[in-house]
Order: structure tokens, then C-alpha cells, then sequence
């Protein structure tokens, strides 16, 4: 279907090459039935002979130099007559008067009972000799070069081809009421079509008036037609999802100037109280702050606009390990602890390095905020590509647990942090197929999940093939 295509077009030629088929399906069925009655009846299939004979006889109609016309008979009437030697024919002008050349039985019989004053369209007959049930003549008034006439046929004889001139005949017969038909249900059709689409132009002008200021509008789809409503309410449902994406960006981008100034406030007061003895490990915890959000913004950026893989192959053991590794003196320096609990089996997730970096990353960041002086966050990684980073401060109520990952969300303005880390964090782990939750730590405490598409046991042994050649390699 091309661009400039129409439906009103398209529903009228259907229809139009329906009709014309049904025509010719019923024009074929007739065609059957005739032959089926020809059977059942054991009638003879001589009649079907008459259009045929009959053209054959006005092919033979001449002018002679009087003006008048008669019979001479053309080659192909020449070897009809041998092949069917009891074949009669004439002609009768609308005069009723026989034209030259016709069989005299024949118009001796017609006139004398009069079947020729008979005016319709067509009639059987049979000669006074013959004391057959079945008709053997048929007379019908004809078209000719030289205007109406009456051709009558008698004792025709059926050729297997004459099954096609009788379809043909029968067509012709109908070929101004098809016509007719054709035409007067294409208007009626068009007109139908183009009415009943009203309301589908009626809804494309309320599409035409909606923008990004107006996405929560909808199209109003109560005098749409049944078939047009599922689309109608399609467009809709993607108009609702439009409209939430587009304020979800709305509030991101009005509240992140605001929230992000939070840090960079603090890192500004920092800097005018330069002589604090905690001035440089608190300027580098500030900065790694607003590192790590404007790192998960970008890579969440890139996953968006398809810019980074989603399908690496992550040693979840190793990335963490350095991960906590790199926290450890944060964390000494917070009067924590973090304990990491993974086994020797090499735990591969499917996704992207960097932003799971990020999301762990941010995860213990918040952990070691919430974390009592002298706890131990925990970082658990099991081996179905399940990570666990534990705390065990005031945890989240069981009614805030899906609101806190919205994004700029804080229970209180006394919560620290910017509420991004945590609505970030949910966006990089939908866009690599993986999960995010919050449970309750046992005995107090929040406990965050991560789950991430696992990868097989083949690409395991493959990876630690790999991991035992560089440290063979290392110690060589």
C-alpha cells in the first residue's frame, strides 16, 4: 500500500472486482446448472448450438443492389449445413416479412400460426412434422448490421465449443445491468466509505492540534466505528506513555539544576573553610559524589540512544571486588566497614561493564550513608548473577520500596543525597534486561538487589580457560 494510496479507492475496487467475480462465479454456476438439467432431464444439448448457428446466419446477411437484403450463406454456414444436414434457418425483418434466402418450412410454419407476431424477446417452437416434447427451433430478435431482425434456428446441432458462445450470449444479455450495477454500488460505496470515515478525519484534526504542551489530551473516539476504535484507542494509550515520558523528562530536567546544587553548595562551603582538618577527604567524597551521579546520567544516556553494548560479558566477581576495593578507604575514613562475599566460582552477567559499575557503585554509596558508625555494609554476590548490597540502618518502609526509585524522590528534605543515584540506578538496569529491588535486611536494615541475565555454563569454562592462562602467564 503506498503513501498517497486510498482507502475509499481501495474498498470500491474490492468491491468492484468482488462483484465481478460473483458475476462470473454465478454466470459459471447457471452454466452448470444448465448442463446438470440437460443430464437429469436427458434433454438434448442441440440448444446450446443457437448462438453460434444464429451468428453464423446474420454473418450471412448481405444487401443486394435493390436495397433489399437476403441470406447468402458464408463459408462457416456452408459446412454447418453438411455437418447438421436437417439445420433450417430464417430471417424475418420487423416488417414480419421473410428476407431471401430463408428455409420455406420455416416461414410457411411461423407465419401461418402466427408465432411470428409475437413480440418477445425470444421463444421455442417445433415444426407440425416433428412430434418431439423437446423444442428443436428457437427464434429471437437479434442485433444485426442492418438493424433488429428476427433470426429463427431450427434442428441445430451442439458442438462442445457452443457451451462458451452460450456463457458469452448470456453475458451480453446482462452486460448493461452489470454495468449498471457495477456503477451505481461503486457510487453508493464510495459515498458510503467516505461518509462512514467522517469520524476517523474528525479524529486526524484533533491528532493535528496536539504537541508536547498538550500530550495529555486524547482523541475522542465515541462515533468512530467499530473497526477504527482498537486503533483509535491505540494511539491514545501511546499518547498516555508519551505524556509520562515526557513529564518524567519535564521533572528531570526542571529539578535536576536544583538538586544538584545541593553538593556543589556543600563543596562550596567546604572550600570557604578551607582550614577544616577534614577539608581534603571531604572534598574528594563531594566530588566523587557528583562524579558518580553525572557518570550514571551519561551512561544512561548512552544505553538510551543505543551508543554503548547491553550484551558484554561482566566477571560480576571481579568488577566488584575492585569496585570495593576502591570504596576501602572511604570507608575506613567513615568509621565503616564492607565485607564482600563472593565465591571462587566466576559469576558472568550479560551487560555493560560500565554502567554496572556505576550501579553497584552507587549502591554501596548509599549503603555506607545509611550504615550505623562501625557496621559493615555487606556486598554478596550468589551465583546465579544475583548481587546483594546490604545495610543496617532505618531500612524502607514496605510503602516506599517502589517510590524510591522515581526519580529526585526523598522521604523528608532531611533524607542526604539528590534522589537521582537510585532512579538512574533502575533506568541502567531496565535498559540491560536486569532487575532492581529493596528487601528488609534481617534485623534492621535495607537490602538492594540486583538481577542480571546470566550467561551459560559455556561461556563460564571459556572465560576461566581465559583467567587461568593470564595468571600461568603472570607467574612465567
Amino acid at each position: 500500500m503506498t503513501s498517497d494510496s486510498s482507502l475509499a479507492r481501495r474498498v470500491v475496487g474490492h468491491l468492484f472486482a468482488a462483484q465481478l467475480f460473483a458475476f462470473l462465479l454465478g454466470a459459471a454456476l447457471t452454466m452448470g446448472l444448465e448442463l446438470a438439467k440437460v443430464a437429469y432431464f436427458r434433454t438434448s444439448l442441440d440448444e446450446f448450438a443457437t448462438y453460434r448457428v444464429s451468428n453464423l446466419v446474420i454473418r450471412s446477411l448481405a444487401k443486394r443492389e435493390d436495397g433489399t437484403i437476403r441470406i447468402t450463406p458464408v463459408p462457416a454456414l456452408v459446412s454447418e449445413l453438411e455437418r447438421a444436414p436437417q439445420l433450417k434457418f430464417a430471417v424475418f425483418d420487423e416488417a414480419r416479412k421473410p428476407l431471401v434466402g430463408s428455409s420455406p418450412e420455416l416461414v410457411s410454419t411461423l407465419i401461418k400460426t402466427g408465432v411470428i407476431q409475437i413480440t418477445a424477446a425470444h421463444l421455442h417452437f417445433n415444426l407440425p412434422e416433428d412430434h418431439e416434447t423437446n423444442p428443436l427451433g428457437y427464434m429471437e430478435r437479434r442485433w444485426t448490421p442492418f438493424g433488429w431482425l428476427h433470426v429463427a434456428i431450427y434442428r441445430q446441432k451442439f458442438r462442445w465449443d457452443d457451451v462458451f458462445g452460450y456463457v458469452i450470449d448470456a453475458i451480453a444479455w446482462m452486460a448493461v445491468y452489470l454495468v449498471a450495477i457495477v456503477f451505481l454500488s461503486a457510487a453508493a460505496a464510495w459515498f458510503a466509505v467516505r461518509r462512514g470515515l467522517l469520524p476517523l478525519r474528525a479524529a486526524a484534526r484533533q491528532v493535528e492540534n496536539i504537541d508536547l504542551a498538550t500530550l495529555d489530551q486524547t482523541i475522542v473516539a465515541r462515533d468512530a466505528p467499530l473497526e477504527i476504535r482498537p486503533f483509535v484507542t491505540a494511539i491514545n494509550a501511546a499518547l498516555a506513555r508519551l505524556n509520562a515520558s515526557a513529564a518524567r523528562m519535564r521533572r528531570y530536567t526542571a529539578n535536576a539544576a536544583h538538586e544538584l546544587r545541593t553538593p556543589l553548595a556543600i563543596m562550596r562551603a567546604r572550600l570557604e573553610d578551607a582550614e577544616e582538618p577534614t577539608f581534603k577527604s571531604d572534598l574528594l567524597r563531594d566530588a566523587s559524589h557528583l562524579q558518580a551521579i553525572v557518570e550514571q546520567m551519561l551512561i544512561a544516556a548512552r544505553l538510551a540512544e543505543r551508543q554503548a553494548t547491553r550484551d558484554q560479558q561482566v566477571d560480576l566477581v571481579a568488577t566488584i571486588r575492585q569496585i570495593v576495593a576502591d570504596y576501602t578507604p572511604l570507608v575506613i575514613e567513615c568509621e565503616r566497614n564492607i565485607e564482600l562475599d563472593a565465591g571462587s566460582t566466576l559469576v558472568v552477567a550479560r551487560g555493560n561493564q560500565r554502567a554496572i559499575e556505576c550501579v553497584v557503585g552507587n549502591l554501596i554509596d548509599n549503603a555506607l550513608r545509611m550504615e550505623p558508625v562501625g557496621g559493615t555494609v555487606i556486598v554478596r554476590i550468589a551465583d546465579d548473577a544475583m548481587v546483594e548490597v546490604v545495610d543496617h540502618g532505618e531500612g524502607v518502609d514496605p510503602v516506599d520500596r517502589e517510590m524510591i526509585f522515581e526519580p529526585f524522590w526523598r522521604k523528608n528534605e532531611a533524607t542526604p543525597g539528590t534522589g537521582l543515584g537510585l532512579a538512574i540506578s533502575k533506568e541502567l538496569m531496565d535498559r540491560q534486561g536486569g532487575r532492581i529491588w529493596v528487601e528488609e535486611t534481617p534485623g534492621g536494615g535495607a537490602t538492594f538487589k540486583l538481577w542480571f541475565r546470566a550467561e551459560t555454563s559455556e561461556t563460564h569454562a571459556n572465560l576461566n580457560d581465559e583467567r587461568s592462562s593470564l595468571r600461568r602467564n603472570a607467574r612465567s
